[in-house]
């Protein structure tokens, strides 16, 4: 998980980087603004299907397949975050049919009164919502839809609908946080980059290819890491002759009669 958050803020998570790295002892899942697409997000869903919390936001690559594989198979989601970018923000709001509550022939006033066996293909067990720029019309139906999902929740000390707000569900803390707590943040930062915002629209024609970013970031450190690399070759390379000549007795000779012919060609000089 710390490797993928690493990725993640290098811009360098993908498809095949998330899938490669993918835990069937996930409980979180943060690819926010990553190049994830549909086709990743769907892999690794099957996988790890004991998500609490996702964070889907500003990935203009993933669709309403993508959104509906990961409601569809994570059925303990309880924080979802998504929005951020056109895409994102059109992909979740044709997904709301989703999270509405379905009923499987049960006769009641309230489906809040409900078992949730009783409801199916509901997102059920969705508590918290983050979707920083919902429309009007997207928040009227889910709070007369899904009364039991709070939408863009504030932190406070104080219980939202008689439920504690998680950690997971407060928008300024980053969901995969946790992973990279204590590591130098050094590790992700790109030498010589200019950090700049950049706005992701549906197209991104000048975005870099994957590959191209892997090779400058090795690239990048192997030119940071080629001196003191030199230096360890050379001082390896001394201490290995060192070391021979103290264990050699034929290669002791060898130096001393180096030393005694310079010594005579300067005498006789």
């Amino acid at each position: 998980m710390a490797m993928m958050a690493i990725a993640r803020r290098r811009k360098l998570l993908n498809d095949d980087v998330l899938i490669s790295l993918a835990d069937n002892s996930w409980d979180i899942l943060d690819i926010s603004g990553s190049d994830v697409s549909d086709f990743g997000l769907a892999k690794v869903v099957k996988m790890c299907d004991s998500l609490r919390a996702a964070d889907i936001s500003c990935c203009y690559k993933i669709t309403t397949l993508g959104v509906s594989e990961l409601l569809s198979h994570c059925q303990y989601l309880e924080t979802l975050r998504c929005g951020g970018c056109p895409r994102s923000d059109t992909a979740i709001g044709r997904c709301l049919g989703l999270l509405k509550p379905k009923l499987n022939d049960v006769a009641g006033d309230s489906w809040e009164e409900l078992d949730s066996k009783d409801i199916a293909n509901g997102a059920e067990s969705m508590r918290w919502l983050l979707w920083p720029k919902i429309d009007d019309n997207s928040r009227e139906i889910l709070a007369s839809d899904c009364p039991r999902i709070v939408v863009n929740p504030k932190r406070s000390v104080f219980s939202v609908r008689g439920l504690k707000v998680p950690n997971e569900a407060i928008a300024d803390l980053a969901l995969d946080e946790s992973f990279v707590q204590g590591i130098d943040p050094n590790t992700w930062a790109i030498p010589g980059a200019v950090q700049k915002v950049v706005i992701l629209s549906d197209s991104s024609p000048n975005e870099l290819p994957i590959a191209e970013k892997f090779r400058l970031a090795f690239v990048q450190r192997d030119e940071r890491l080629a001196p003191k690399r030199a230096k360890n070759v050379r001082q390896h390379q001394r201490r290995a002759e060192r070391e021979w000549i103290m264990t050699n007795a034929e290669a002791k000779l060898v130096v001393l009669a180096s030393r005694l012919s310079k010594s005579l060609n300067s005498t006789l000089s």
